[in-house]
């Protein structure tokens, strides 16, 4: 069979109406895109603009970074703490009873940790580690703290090193609430081995303004 050339389609004729429609088409989408747009951004400089939500309204400070006491005289916290509530975490499975921490500052500048508590056999288990002042730009003193009980030699690692934030701390340096500042650890301690309960409550509250889950906390030896 001898080969064929197709026809050739002849061309569709111009429809003004149907252009007219394309045309009319895009230039709404166009305008409808742009004005979501603008209210897109207008939506984003007005979240900027407003502060973020605090105590003073009584909602939870989750989107802001956690501030640390300044300054703190280490000197004056060093010494016999008591706990008193904490939220659980795995390093304190064992804890059934008392638990105690006591810091000793050292010639280095570093101080030194010891933590014990109580067993369920009435035995007590004890962990010695180091501690280290992290400088804050602009907060001299700040008690923003690093935590070691890893072998020195490891101290060169930074996972070994836990931190430790000193979140409030009275004047007379008799009650201090530490946490992390991804919200997961919490700690009340006292210098009196049982803290008068209306005190305790008060710690607590003040950590849910910072936005801790003060609902899990487990209350120490009580």
């Amino acid at each position: 069979m001898p080969y064929r050339p197709p026809r050739a389609t002849p061309p569709a004729a111009f429809d003004d109406r149907v252009h007219s429609a394309s045309i009319g088409t895009l230039a709404t989408a166009f305008c409808v895109g742009g004005a979501l747009t603008l209210l897109a951004l207008s939506g984003s400089r007005t979240a900027r603009a407003q502060p973020l939500a605090g105590p003073a309204d009584g909602a939870p400070l989750m989107r802001a970074p956690l501030q640390v006491v300044a300054p703190v005289d280490l000197k004056r916290y060093a010494g016999l703490w008591h706990e008193q509530a904490r939220l659980p975490n795995r390093f304190q499975k064992q804890c059934t009873g008392a638990v105690s921490a006591e810091y000793t500052p050292l010639e280095d500048g570093s101080v030194e940790v010891r933590n014990r508590c109580i067993l369920a056999d009435g035995s007590f288990d004890e962990s010695v580690g180091s501690a280290r002042a992290v400088p804050v730009a602009g907060q001299p003193g700040a008690g923003r703290l690093e935590v070691r009980f890893a072998p020195e030699w490891l101290g060169w690692l930074p996972l070994v090193w836990g931190d430790y934030w000193i979140l409030k701390l009275d004047r007379d340096y008799q009650v201090a609430l530490v946490g992390t500042p991804n919200r997961r650890y919490l700690w009340v301690l006292s210098r009196a081995p049982r803290l008068d309960d209306a005190a305790l409550q008060a710690e607590l509250d003040y950590a849910r303004t910072l936005g801790f889950d003060v609902d899990k906390v487990e209350l120490t030896g009580r």
